[in-house]
This record gives structure tokens, C-alpha cells and sequence, in this order.
């Protein structure tokens, strides 16, 4: 699972990267040149942050993310110029679906609170057919937004990724049109056992990364901690009821308690692990059936798609 900040995604390791800017050694020299390609070894929990990249010859550096770029997109950027129809295709008015997520859809926001957006776009048949073709997301950092195309979304919801089911269930829907709201209505079809694999297994391994941290910096993080076991109470809430609940209800203020480091880690493990058995308890109960319904999700994209070729957006 990508890890994000403020809607910000992360490249995981041992995503292939190029460097965007001379990489020094301590001492100031150059130890490749702008445009060699490493490997990211080791991710941070957001980008203000430096990766751990290491090259051919074993040299490790930190890079942040502006400094360097995918190698799959690297190769592409001379088909994406400035002026190639990608850049000005308006993709940003092709959103058919808009909602908030993050704090303020779970309940637990305050003044400092970012008001994160998600949503979904189609792009114009023609480009997705394009030698051009699409981005898989549109980001903008300064507004938080992050808007997944189509095919990207569905395939992230059929994997049970939180983030994605959330945005599906948000309280708080800026707009949808006709096509987006078809969409809400089969949201039932993307659920299925495999929100306990993934929910509880990116909970433990985190978990176990703040555990390190504890012992080595004596600190973590506490709004990842408040938010990882909010995810726990939101997977149980799935498997027994069918639904996603994004808000937090009566767990709020203990949640709070968490994000304003008045809770001990130690207690707020031990919270965790008495959740994880309620998760476990509610996966051997659960109706959701083992996988999602691929068939009415494939259905779904290929009208979505012939119908991108209307002049206006579905």
C-alpha cells in the first residue's frame, strides 16, 4: 500500500527512480550525474522527507522526492511535452466524482485540520487511446486534491485499498455526475474478505515500524498511530455490516487522545491488539463474500468507457 500525507503519495521500494540533480557524497562530490537511475531501498511516511536510494555501484544517498522522478515516467516525458494534448486536454474538468476524505470526513478534524479531495475522472476516449495516453491520478499539493482515473480507481477498490473504499462512502460529496453516481450505487460489489488481509496487514507492519522507532528515537508519530487504529474499528465495522463507515462516532475523543499524545503508546498498542481480535472475530463471522464482484466492476468500466465519447461528460 502507498503511504500518504495531505493526499500525497509515496513511491515504494524498490520503485526504479532517475535523478533529477547531481547526487554528492558527504564530502561534496559527484557521485553520479543528473540522470542516473537507482533504486529506492527505503520510503519515508511523506515527502518531507528523503528516500534512501541506492545506485549500480552500491552508493546509497537521501533523495527527496522532487529531486528525482519514476523511471517509467522519465522515458515518457519526451512524448509528454508542454504542448502535447495531455497538458491540455482539461482533465481536471473530466472529474465525475468529488468528495472529501481524511479528518474532516472521519470527525476528527480541528483548526489546523487540510481539507483533503478525491476523486475519480474519465478521461476523453480519444486519449486514453492516444499515444499520449493518461495519468493514472491528477495531484494538486496546494489544494490537496488527488483525483484516480477510472480504471486505476476500480482496481484499487477491488484490492480493498482504504483509501479508495473511504472516498466511496465519504459523508461529505462535493459532486458526482449521472456516471459517478452509478458508481455509488455498485459500491456493495468492491467489498469482500479481502479487507481483513489488507486493512490488518498494513496495521501490523506499521505498528511494528513504530515499535523500532520507539526503541531507536523515542518518538512516534501519533497521528499515524490514531489513524491506524482508527482503520482497525473501520474493517471491523466492514466485515460485520457490509458498509464502510468513515466517521468515528463515539470513539472520537479517545481517538483525539491518541493525535494529542495523552495516550501511551503502550496503551494504545494494547488498544490495538484487543481491536485486532475483534477484526479477526468479525473476519470468521463475516457475509462478505471471499472476492469482489470483478465481473460487475469490468461491466461497469467498459460502458464507462464507450461512453467517453459523448460530447458531454456522463
Amino acid at each position: 500500500m502507498n503511504r500518504k500525507r495531505t493526499g500525497t503519495l509515496i513511491y515504494s521500494a524498490g520503485t526504479q527512480v532517475v535523478a533529477q540533480k547531481d547526487v554528492m557524497t558527504a564530502n561534496d562530490r559527484v557521485a553520479h550525474p543528473a540522470g542516473a537511475v537507482g533504486v529506492i531501498v527505503r520510503c519515508p511516511i511523506d515527502r518531507t522527507h528523503a528516500y534512501r536510494v541506492k545506485f549500480a555501484d552500491g552508493f546509497e544517498a537521501p533523495i527527496h522526492h522532487d529531486q528525482m522522478v519514476r523511471l517509467s515516467e522519465y522515458k515518457s516525458q519526451s512524448i509528454r511535452t508542454d504542448t502535447s494534448p495531455l497538458m491540455s486536454a482539461g482533465l481536471y474538468d473530466r472529474v465525475i466524482y468529488r468528495c472529501v476524505i481524511g479528518s474532516r470526513a472521519y470527525g476528527l478534524d480541528d483548526h489546523a485540520s487540510d481539507t483533503d479531495r478525491r476523486g475519480i475522472y474519465l478521461p476523453p476516449a480519444e486519449l486514453q487511446w492516444s499515444l499520449y495516453g493518461v495519468p493514472e491520478q491528477l495531484e494538486n499539493d496546494e489544494t490537496q486534491e488527488v483525483y484516480w482515473e477510472l480504471q486505476k480507481f476500480i482496481i484499487l477498490a477491488l484490492k480493498a485499498n482504504p483509501n479508495v473504499l473511504e472516498c466511496l462512502y465519504s459523508p461529505i460529496v462535493d459532486s458526482v455526475t449521472p456516471l459517478g453516481r452509478e458508481l455509488l450505487e455498485m459500491r456493495d460489489a468492491f467489498l469482500s474478505k479481502l479487507v481483513f488481509q489488507t486493512y490488518s496487514g498494513y496495521v501490523a507492519s506499521q505498528f511494528k515500524k513504530m515499535q523500532t522507532d520507539i526503541r531507536n528515537q523515542g518518538r512516534v508519530k501519533w497521528k499515524h498511530v490514531m489513524h491506524l487504529v482508527r482503520l482497525l474499528m473501520s474493517g471491523t465495522f466492514v466485515l460485520r455490516e457490509g458498509v464502510v463507515r468513515v466517521e468515528v462516532g463515539e470513539h472520537r475523543e479517545s481517538l483525539l487522545r491518541i493525535k494529542r499524545g495523552e495516550m501511551s503508546f503502550a496503551d494504545a498498542d494494547r488498544w490495538r491488539q484487543e481491536l485486532q481480535t475483534e477484526f479477526e472475530s468479525a473476519f470468521k463471522s463475516t457475509k462478505l463474500p471471499d472476492r469482489p464482484d470483478y465481473e460487475r466492476a469490468n461491466a461497469f468500466l467498459v460502458d464507462a468507457r464507450r461512453r467517453a465519447l459523448e460530447n458531454e461528460l456522463p
